[in-house]
């Protein structure tokens, strides 16, 4: 019997945040690829650094700032040496070998190296003295607690974000606290002057003092123990403990010790790879194209990528983060992300309310917003990062986007304050999820981003209304620098890759079935997930629609049956009706087919068509049949789809029409229906511009007017209403077509899979959409592909299952099957 081969030996170099998290991906890529060994020089596990502030506040401990306890470690097979004796000394390249403090020799073939950074102490007279400290770990609070029942004066040197973190954790634990700061408003790293003063004067209110503009001296303490800060100016001022709060810098000396390159940071590349092959770094200690990041979210979105290429996939890069912050100090919102300070080629939008104590500053480069303070009102601060993230294009949302989410057409959760909600407040209706059940988990489960709110809470992972909201409860919790969103997300738990990478690499590469792809892009599961597997069958329908065999079990269930499964099991079934226009035999046979399979109910939809209820699966190829003898095809009601073309009587019938809206509305469904698209798709044409058939909600509309017709794009009536944004007016039907044809293929090549046409224009913006269609010879290749993948669209899945006895075993009873 052949011996196991050896695990190749990863030593971990820092038990922090971002080295453990590092771990923790790769243990959930590839758990027995290597023999792990951390060392870490506190003596506890891995906790929330982010969360030292609510410890020093009282308003949380110790243990409930854990991330990974001992257990963790033992559990998944992790040597763990920490406390005393375990501080690595040097790292020999030569033998591949770490020396601890201990003299203790540890050999590697991967290193990582997650050192951090260690806070700057000012070189001052008497900085050596009992009292003063820093404010880093889980000692200094100890430290500070301590200090704070013996005595009673406190000065922080440094007015940023960590320094009135720890000013407002030891004023409530009753101290006098004064802060010094050298610039002249606080936290100038984060805010503009203006907010920076509001937060001044509310601190002021609130007990604090403090001295901008301020350089310290020395420190006089005659005892031994600081009693006193001196000013340059003379001025002195009461002090029994003195916290340094002036930033940080990354503990590299480790590195710059063994010889590996380094600059402000240990340089890495895109991969997270030092100079030496077998090293990696993350982390604050870690310089990744000239920047060092000092937020949890991006040492989180450098440890995928660490973890992905210790795991050998070697195909994740990491392309460097944007930051935001966010900060509650007493009771007061802030918010800052981007390039809030501007620049002579910037536009800045200001609101501002003393009054009330609300400040904004959005700040536009062009058609895109670059940064954005708030103060006071940060309920949209989510939204702006999103904005800024993403890229998106703002031209159409300047005159009301300072006012938020909720003035830009979102009737979903735009402008609401979780912070005021009671725990018992439903945040995501479709799964029935409390806000407390998601703070619950949050605290509990030690989660930062999302996805993992979503995988342990089901909250936002739906229709994703709540999102908005969920990212306000991390914020809330866990603080700014919880791990947001990544601009470019994966498809899902089987792939770092993101959709639209996934579709380049289908053309680029004449990728042409399901598993062609995902051994290309070394899917980490054989076969994916509900999730990638109906996503990869779309792109590789729209991408070959002449040559790729669609993967019925490839997709959701409704598309597999062809109609609609309703809570008791049985389906509704909905023929199509062209514009929604019916003659009286069409209306004889529906009548006919309900009567002889005892449908319970018959509806007519909002979509100008009949719905016929309670219909058994085993019925349905019998069903269709019927249908299919009347002249009738599927109305793809069920499907990712063109789903209706609605329409009002127009000029055939109604005095205001201006033109014949329901001839239009035939044509127009007679060369749509049967596409495939990303989401569901619904169009509409109104006669007039009284709107009857509400095409100003569609995900495509045309408002008829008396000079021809104005095509209007990426509306949706759903749960988040979006009125359409208006494409262009044209002059005939021909032209309608065209455009239309050309919008829809331009939707389907570059939209993700279940994105609707709403979010993907506000994600990428109107102007490309306009740009590529008003363009004749781009409008024109785009709709002659959308013509070509018609030919192979439009066959009635209806008839044809109906039509082929071996289709037919889908919708036969198991007990059939197993007695035939």
């Amino acid at each position: 019997m052949l011996d196991k081969p050896a695990k190749q030996k990863l030593v971990v170099v820092g038990n922090g945040m971002a080295g453990m998290r590092t771990l923790e991906e790769l243990i959930e890529r590839l758990p027995d690829l290597y023999d792990i060994t951390v060392f870490g020089a506190e003596p506890y596990g891995n906790y929330n650094r982010i969360l030292l502030s609510p410890v020093l506040a009282g308003e949380k401990t110790v243990d409930e700032i854990m991330l990974n306890d001992l257990n963790w470690y033992r559990d998944n097979g992790i040597t763990l040496r920490h406390g005393a004796g375990s501080h690595i000394n040097e790292i020999r390249r030569d033998r591949k070998v770490v020396i601890a403090a201990d003299g203790s020799e540890t050999p590697y073939d991967r290193l990582l190296v997650a050192t951090g950074s260690n806070p700057f102490m000012l070189p001052l007279p008497g900085a050596d003295l009992d009292g003063v400290i820093a404010f880093r770990d889980i000692n200094d609070v100890n430290l500070m607690l301590d200090a704070a029942k013996a005595y009673k004066n406190a000065v922080v040197i440094g007015g940023g974000l960590l320094g009135l973190e720890a000013a407002n954790g030891l004023m409530k634990n009753g101290m006098k606290v004064t802060v010094i700061h050298l610039v002249d408003h606080l936290m100038e790293m984060q805010l503009d002057d203006v907010a920076g003063e509001m937060l001044k004067n509310s601190l002021i209110e609130r007990g604090m003092d403090f001295r901008l503009e301020a350089k310290t001296k020395e420190l006089v303490g005659p005892s031994g123990r600081v009693e006193t800060v001196v000013l340059e100016g003379g001025e002195e001022i009461p002090a029994d403990l003195v916290v340094m709060a002036v930033g940080i810098r990354p503990n590299i000396a480790l590195a710059q010790k063994a010889g590996i390159h380094c600059e402000r940071g240990i340089v890495v590349d895109d991969t997270m790879l030092t100079y030496d092959p077998n090293i990696f770094a993350v982390g604050e200690c870690a310089q990744h194209r000239g920047k060092v990041y000092g937020l949890v979210a991006p040492l989180f979105e450098q440890a995928k990528v660490c973890a992905n290429h210790l795991a050998l996939k070697a195909f994740a890069s990491y392309k460097g983060s944007k930051t935001s912050t966010k900060l509650k100090v007493t009771g007061i919102d802030l918010f800052s992300a981007g390039d809030f300070k501007g620049n002579d080629k910037t536009e800045d939008i200001i609101f501002k309310d003393p009054h009330s104590g609300v400040y904004k500053k959005l700040v536009l480069d062009g058609n895109r917003l670059a940064g954005a303070v708030l103060y006071g009102d940060t309920v949209d601060g989510s939204w702006y990062f999103q904005l800024m993230r993403e890229g998106s294009d703002i031209s159409e949302l300047r005159r009301t986007m300072m006012f938020g989410q909720s003035h830009v057409g979102d009737s979903g959760t735009g402008g609401i304050d979780v912070s005021t909600m009671d725990d018992k407040t439903e945040i995501c209706g479709c799964n029935g999820v409390c806000k407390g059940e998601i703070v619950n988990a949050i605290s509990t489960k030690g989660l930062f981003t999302l996805d993992d709110v979503r995988a342990h809470t089901k909250a936002s992972s739906s229709c994703g209304t709540c999102t908005g909201l969920v990212e306000q409860i991390l914020q809330q919790v866990v603080g700014g620098d919880y791990s947001a969103a990544p601009s470019e997300k994966p498809m899902c738990k089987c792939t770092d890759h993101p959709h639209d990478l996934v579709r380049r690499a289908i053309l680029d590469n004449q990728l042409k079935t399901i598993p062609q792809v995902m051994q290309h892009l070394e899917w980490s599961t054989p076969n994916g997930c509900a999730s990638c597997r109906p996503a990869l069958n779309y792109y590789l329908l729209c991408a070959w629609p002449a040559e790729y065999v669609d993967d019925g079990q490839s997709r959701f269930i409704n598309e597999r049956a062809h109609g609609n499964i309703q809570k008791d099991g049985t389906y509704s079934v909905v023929p199509r009706m062209f514009g929604g226009l019916c003659t009286p035999n069409d209306l004889r046979a529906i009548a006919d087919v309900a009567d002889k399979f005892e449908v319970r109910e018959v509806k007519v939809t909002g979509g100008q068509r009949i719905d016929l209820f309670g219909v058994k699966k085993k019925d349905l190829p019998a069903v269709w049949d019927d249908l299919g003898a009347a002249g009738f095809v599927s109305g793809h009601a069920y499907g990712k789809a063109l789903r209706t073309v609605k329409t009002c009587v127009g000029s055939q019938w109604c005095r205001f029409g201006t033109q014949n809206s329901t001839a239009l509305g035939v044509k127009l469904e007679e060369l749509t229906w049967g596409s495939w698209m990303p989401h569901k798709f619904k169009m509409a044409v109104s006669g007039c511009p009284r709107n009857c058939a509400e095409a100003t909600i569609k995900d495509f509309g045309i408002v008829c007017v008396d000079s021809g017709y104005e095509l209007l794009v990426g509306g949706n009536g759903g749960i988040k209403v979006r009125v359409t944004d208006l494409l262009t007016k044209v002059a005939t039907e021909e032209e309608v077509l065209e455009y239309s044809g050309a919008f829809i293929q331009m939707y389907r090549e570059d939209a993700h899979y279940l994105e609707r046409t709403a979010p993907w224009i506000e994600r990428i913006g109107l102007a490309p959409v306009k740009e590529r269609l008003e363009d004749e010879s781009e409008r024109k290749a785009l709709f002659e592909r959308f013509k070509v993948s018609q030919k192979y669209a439009q066959v009635d899945p209806w008839k044809e299952r109906a039509q082929k006895s071996e289709l037919q075993r889908d919708f036969a009873p198991i007990k059939e099957l197993v007695n035939s």
